[in-house]
């Protein structure tokens, strides 16, 4: 450790202060707030990750970090806050944690993770804001059931036409009997050519 102290002249004398009998640098870490955040939503879930800069590596494994969000009309005051379960920088919000059609803003920071006993900081200054809107669940599936719904629709309509096409069928045959059958218009046929021999 470190011995700090404050030394200057006070009245015509000079004067040492002792601030910090042991100094340890350690124990008095604060890291600059994670860079580039963004986010991606689906109608699942939404995934947030970014960055951290000037972090020693041996530090980056031991990170800790804390997620703010809120609807973006909001205050901060009421903003949610959510821990990340590794020192990985991402997090994802489940789209039950969201209400449709609302754009909501997230920031993140940092700290060395309190179950570290070698190094101990406080928590860095937030980082800049990312917008995200859940996908709109409800307009998904009336498409989804609007398609179903035609094929349904469908299916029927088309038996009905093929079920009249083949009465008007069997009306035109009782219409013309000569033709119903394929004998009767074979016959007739042979009728007609041995008529016409005969003639000749």
């Amino acid at each position: 450790g470190y011995r700090v102290s404050l030394q200057g002249n006070f009245f015509g004398h000079n004067h040492t202060y002792v601030t910090f009998p042991e100094y340890n640098p350690r124990e008095y870490i604060k890291l600059d707030p994670p860079l580039n955040i963004q986010s991606n939503a689906t109608a699942n879930k939404c995934q947030i990750w970014w960055s951290v800069w000037n972090v020693p590596w041996y530090l980056t494994e031991i990170l800790q970090y804390e997620l703010q969000y809120k609807e973006y009309s909001m205050s901060w005051e009421i903003a949610l806050n959510k821990t990340p379960l590794s020192p990985l920088p991402q997090i994802e919000i489940e789209a039950m944690e969201l209400r449709s059609g609302i754009a909501y803003v997230a920031r993140v920071r940092c700290k060395v993770s309190e179950n570290e006993n070698s190094y101990h900081s406080q928590w860095s200054e937030w980082s800049q804001t990312t917008v995200f809107q859940r996908a709109d669940v409800t307009k998904l599936s009336e498409k989804i059931l609007n398609t179903r719904t035609m094929q349904f629709l469908l299916i029927p309509l088309s038996f009905g036409t093929l079920l009249y096409l083949f009465r008007n069928c069997k009306l035109s045959q009782k219409a013309s009997p000569s033709l119903t059958f394929p004998r009767q218009l074979l016959s007739f046929s042979h009728s007609t050519v041995c008529t016409m021999g005969i003639s000749r």
